[in-house]
């Protein structure tokens, strides 16, 4: 495993801000340009680059529903991005970064594109009008049309209740964020929510007063346990799942400054093994999303388009539990 003195080296920066860094320490003061390379170095470091290279000479289009600052706040994105910039690399294809702008894409001439996050109906007419090969990752619009690589969050969420209940939690809590497409047509349903109601009710364990909604990110996850806190007082629930690592992060930071014990009186996991989750105190237990793997997958598949292959292919991704200090 990478430390943070050998991320500090290849950054250039001190150990002291690395680590406030990759704790999403808001008092610190660094540039978006120095956090972008440390998280960049955190995620290259976190996975071993192959090495074999196989000529293919094309030219593809990357469009991230997130802007750059946006990416850098959400790290899953980046390491997805990371992976299928990677990929390309071996595969000798170039690659043009688009963010959040679909329009700018029309003056290029691509092969294909891959869509990186989730899209809206218009948008994904807009895309295909500009190339014929479109492959999505993290979401799936058309089963029958697109090519798409996925996570099951509906098994990732069982998963994580059926190991919290296995330890005897009762009183399970749940942070979540909310998103919309860009062009604000519609609310996006979010199975990690769902199913978590639909677990705990069918289990007889659901409180809806356990629910916190947010958005996906360090400063809700720290909001929405301090809301919960101040609730709860001494009800609060023993674990909480988090939509993400991002939600869990600001959730442990909450809990510490209340002198509320992890995993001692409340346990924490999230979603992604986002390569920081290692170095937050307490390591965070979390479910591994192998998003580089999702990056990579995403330019073969693409590669399978530009070589003729006419099915459309849905490819679920395979997860794990990686259990750390965060939960008993």
């Amino acid at each position: 495993m990478a430390t943070i003195k050998d991320i500090a080296e290849k950054a250039g920066v001190s150990i002291a801000t690395v680590s406030r860094v990759l704790n999403y320490d808001a008092s610190l003061s660094v540039s978006d340009d120095t956090k972008k390379k440390i998280f960049e170095i955190a995620e290259e470091l976190s996975y071993k680059k192959k090495t074999t290279k196989k000529t293919a000479s094309a030219k593809i289009g990357i469009i991230h529903w997130y802007t750059e600052k946006e990416e850098l706040n959400d790290l899953y994105y980046m390491s997805i991005r990371l992976g299928i910039e990677q990929r390309c690399e071996q595969q000798d294809i170039q690659v043009v970064n688009f963010y959040n702008n679909i329009k700018s894409m029309k003056s290029e001439d691509l092969q294909g594109i891959i869509a990186v996050g989730k899209f809206s109906k218009r948008q994904i007419e807009e895309l295909t009008s500009i190339a014929k090969h479109v492959v999505f990752v993290d979401s799936n619009p058309d089963d029958d049309r697109f090519d798409s690589i996925v996570i099951d969050f509906e098994k990732v969420t069982r998963n994580i209740l059926d190991h919290l209940v296995d330890k005897g939690h009762t009183k399970i809590g749940y942070l979540g964020g909310r998103e919309m497409f860009k062009d604000q047509t519609e609310v996006i349903e979010d199975m990690r929510e769902k199913t978590f109601r639909t677990y705990m009710d069918a289990a007889g364990l659901l409180e809806e007063d356990h629910l916190y909604i947010g958005a996906f990110s360090v400063d809700d996850g720290y909001k929405l346990m301090k809301q919960a806190i101040q609730e709860k007082g001494d009800h609060l629930p023993t674990a909480f799942f988090a939509g993400n690592d991002l939600l869990a992060i600001g959730a442990l930071r909450a809990l510490h400054e209340e002198k509320i014990p992890v995993p001692e009186r409340v346990s924490i996991i999230g979603i992604d093994d986002l390569s920081v989750s290692k170095y937050v105190f307490p390591a965070l237990t979390t479910v591994k999303v192998y998003t580089e793997v999702m990056g990579e997958t995403a330019v073969d598949t693409l590669l399978e388009r530009l070589n003729g292959r006419k099915i459309a292919k849905k490819i679920f991704i395979a997860t794990k539990l990686v259990i750390r200090k965060s939960s008993l």
